[in-house]
């Protein structure tokens, strides 16, 4: 569930990132996916602006986009790209004890 917190913290990221080189990484539907180079633009409350380089066009992504994994942002430090976001962790499910018990015959 994405929070009001989460949002925060990423308008306050790519808010710092406004000039930084990024790849933005997507799916364009029926498992065809596409990987841009390009640079954060500008930063609004409820949308960012990249740049991308191989044509000089100008794309907007909400930051929920970003969240919600609609899209991939990685960005350059200087040496390499990272993650904007951290990916998921994975989550293990438990066994229940009554699952278990329900093996035993």
């Amino acid at each position: 569930m994405i929070c009001k917190s989460d949002i925060a913290n990423l308008k306050t990221d790519i808010l710092e990132k406004v000039g930084q080189k990024i790849i933005v990484k997507g799916s364009l539907g029926r498992s065809k996916v596409f990987e841009k180079e390009a640079t954060i633009e500008k930063a609004y409350p409820n949308i960012f602006v990249v740049k991308y380089e191989e044509n000089n066009r100008n794309v907007t992504y909400s930051y929920t986009d970003v969240l919600t994994r609609t899209v991939e942002v990685n960005v350059f430090d200087g040496d390499s790209y990272s993650p904007l976001i951290p990916p998921p962790m994975e989550v293990k499910k438990r066994r229940n004890s009554l699952d278990a018990s329900a093996d035993i015959v």
